[in-house]
């Protein structure tokens, strides 16, 4: 799994004109890739990492503050750039096997006590956010 974290201000992800997922609050906003050798326990370790990150104001993670967190499925993290100038998408785990382990990062961070707004899986998204420092770390787990 592989997860771009952001500490911001506040961030939103709009469908179709909608908002369906917005922290108006400091936090973090969290893209996440699926590969296709990606496990479950890999989803918990996402969430237990993100949970108790110490990038917020005063070194404090989510966990010490309550901080909310916006994530949101991002297929093109697994982008392979290497050759041309077209992007491929090969490493990138397909929708069956991404959505439930994303679900499951979620959910994980749910059960730690996170308050968690998401995107849509596999929709056309506007995602604004307001980054705080600037604050951006690249996960690779």
């Amino acid at each position: 799994m592989r997860a771009v974290v952001q500490r911001v201000s506040h961030a939103s992800v709009v469908v179709d004109g909608r908002t369906v997922g917005a922290i108006d609050e400091p936090g973090l906003m969290v893209l996440v890739g699926v590969t296709h050798s990606d496990t479950a326990a890999e989803a918990r370790k996402l969430a237990a990492k993100l949970w108790g990150l110490r990038i917020l104001h005063g070194e404090k993670s989510c966990s010490d503050v309550g901080a909310p967190l916006l994530v949101i499925s991002q297929f093109t993290l697994y982008a392979e750039t290497k050759k041309g100038r077209r992007p491929t998408w090969q490493a990138a785990a397909p929708g069956p096997v991404a959505e439930p382990l994303v679900e499951a990062v979620v959910a994980e961070l749910r059960a730690l006590g996170a308050h968690v707004e998401t995107g849509s899986f596999g929709a056309d998204m506007k995602v604004s956010l307001l980054n705080d420092g600037p604050i951006t770390l690249v996960l690779d787990l």
